[in-house]
């Protein structure tokens, strides 16, 4: 049995958007402050989940990440280049875009509920994917690489009332990879 794993960077203050800045808020690129220590590698500890896998992206982090990655020339570019990816969207994407990349078809939910039934999905950053995922309980575990600053601005991954079991938490970098179990 699969599991859904979310993994966000995120603020003190649980701030999930406009890491890298490009989102054009007063408040962004809080991540890239911290220079390529903050967010090189396998940073979330995917390992498995990118060779037999899902990573699951909506539309615009999916957009973004096909400009960025296909280009890169490491290890961890290889892995991302080559894992299965899947779009939640309802416009159609260029699939040589970015390799081993297709939209889902039909209904998110039932998607993550029948890929999760043999393999692991991995949601990237994609907060309304996230949202819909969790409100819908689809969601088992979170890997969240919190960064040392509170901005005070910002949407939040969590709405008031989330209760969250801590799992692991060890030091990345600038941050703090922190596991946490969703029920």
């Amino acid at each position: 049995m699969g599991r859904t794993i979310v993994v966000q960077f995120i603020t003190l203050d649980g701030v999930v958007e406009d890491p890298d800045g490009r989102g054009g808020t007063p408040f962004g690129g809080w991540a890239m402050r911290y220079g390529p220590a903050g967010i090189d590698g396998d940073k979330f500890d995917l390992g498995e989940v990118m060779t037999d896998g899902v990573l699951l992206f909506g539309r615009t982090t999916w957009e973004h990440f096909a400009t960025l990655w296909p280009a890169r020339d490491n290890a961890f570019a290889k892995l991302m280049n080559d894992a299965t990816k899947a779009v939640a969207t309802h416009r159609p994407i260029d699939r040589d875009a970015w390799s081993n990349s297709s939209a889902i078809e039909g209904d998110l939910e039932d998607w993550v509920r029948a890929t999760t039934r043999e393999r692991d999905v991995a949601v990237i950053g994609s907060q309304s994917v996230v949202t819909a995922l969790a409100a819908a309980d689809l969601v088992d575990e979170y890997r969240l690489l919190t960064f040392p600053i509170a901005l005070g601005a910002g949407r939040v991954l969590f709405p008031a009332g989330v209760e969250v079991r801590l799992v692991s938490t060890e030091a990345r970098g600038p941050g703090m990879l922190s596991v946490y179990a969703a029920r």
